[in-house]
């Protein structure tokens, strides 16, 4: 409507002329919402409550006599509350873009006083200190005016007499010299790390020609091989040809050899063992020839002996059968004789040697013996001398024809 007026939200409506001051003002404050007023019996006005700053930018002298140019700035705004609303309406309300000028200079001549009591070192390390002993000198002189501070910040500071950079040349060298130090040290990382990789190349490189030498070498292996591989067949088939040759002449040399055992050396030591049977034999017949020999000399001479006593006696005493025996016994040892030469052209194998021939001899005499002993018996029943020898055993001959 025509009438209503309603303030931003951030503006004071300022109503004068009304009835309903408050606060012992001559006008009401509308702010968040309208307000009827009257023509020509009411007058409204806005102040602003936005936010306002101010540059601040002052020479200052130190506690150490050293002159400083110092920049700052403050950030403020008028209250929203009634007080200070009044207080910076009776002081801005028709110069609302002086207020900035005139709160720097407020702020101006407190940060002159602060940075007076502190030294260079202070002001460059306590900035924040700095700014909050501004505010809290301020403080009163802002509540007047109806100013509330936000913030005051300190942006600079310059130093003519070159103090402040002094103090910081040591700072500066030290700095410097880490810089080269962490540049060298950098640089021989760099190097480092070049060096490493360059020899983690030739390695990957030297890998990779001893991989494709090798591979290389497979290669020309099986294309080698594979040229090989008729001949070694070829040769391998040879060498189990001769192989197989070689066991079947190992084969026929056995047969060979057992062929030679059955028909030569056996035959050969059959042979040889008859030759040396025989020669045994014969060798053994010469010797039972003489040992008979001697053997039946030495009976015959016996049989002689006893004989002449036969005859004796019977001649002696006229007895006919003594004198036919006498006979007989006459005829004995040509009897022996002929015996012994039957053995002797006899092809005879005796059992048990020279017993054997000297056994068969004495049979043949003591049968002789015998006969003369029976008719000496049968005549004259006189006891008779032994006859030595073994008369009633005959020896056990066997005939064989050797071969």
């Amino acid at each position: 409507m025509f009438f209503w007026h309603v303030p931003a939200p951030n503006e004071a409506m300022l109503i004068s002329g009304s009835k309903g001051q408050t606060l012992d003002t001559q006008f009401r404050i509308v702010t968040g919402h309208g307000s009827f007023v009257l023509p020509v019996k009411q007058k409204a006005r806005m102040l602003s409550l936005a936010l306002r700053e101010a540059e601040i930018t002052e020479d200052c002298v130190t506690q150490q006599g050293i002159r400083l140019n110092v920049r700052a700035v403050a950030v403020f705004k008028v209250g929203d509350d009634a007080v200070s609303i009044a207080n910076a309406a009776r002081r801005f309300l028709t110069e609302q873009e002086q207020m900035e000028e005139l709160v720097g200079r407020i702020f101006a001549g407190h940060l002159r006083s602060i940075v007076g009591g502190l030294t260079v070192e202070q002001i460059i390390r306590e900035r924040n200190r700095v700014s909050q002993e501004v505010i809290a000198g301020s403080h009163g002189e802002m509540e007047k005016l109806g100013i509330v501070v936000d913030a005051l910040q300190i942006q600079e500071i310059d130093d003519a007499t070159g103090y402040i950079k002094n103090l910081a040349a040591p700072h500066a060298a030290a700095v410097a010299s880490q810089a080269r130090i962490a540049e060298a040290k950098a640089d021989q990382e760099a190097s480092q790390r070049e060096l490493q990789a360059a020899a983690l190349k030739a390695e990957y490189e030297r890998d990779t020609a001893i991989k494709r030498a090798g591979f290389l070498a497979e290669t020309e292996q099986y294309n080698a091989r594979a040229a090989q591989a008729g001949p070694l067949a070829q040769a391998r088939a040879s060498h189990e040809v001769i192989e197989e040759q070689t066991a079947l002449a190992e084969r026929q040399a056995a047969l060979a050899a057992q062929r030679l055992e059955a028909e030569v050396r056996r035959p050969a030591d059959a042979e040889a063992y008859r030759q040396r049977t025989l020669a045994e034999a014969a060798r053994d017949r010469v010797k039972f020839e003489a040992d008979g020999n001697a053997y039946t000399e030495r009976a015959l001479a016996q049989a002689q002996a006893d004989a002449n006593s036969v005859r004796a006696a019977s001649l002696r005493d006229g007895n006919q059968e003594l004198i036919a025996a006498n006979r007989v016994v006459e005829n004995l040892p040509a009897l022996a004789d002929a015996a012994a030469r039957g053995m002797s052209g006899a092809d005879l194998t005796v059992l048990n040697g020279t017993n054997g021939v000297n056994e068969m001899a004495a049979g043949v005499v003591s049968q002789g013996l015998a006969i003369l002993h029976s008719l000496q018996r049968g005549a004259n029943p006189v006891k008779q001398p032994a006859v030595h020898g073994k008369a009633d055993s005959v020896p056990r001959i066997s005939e064989t024809n050797q071969s």
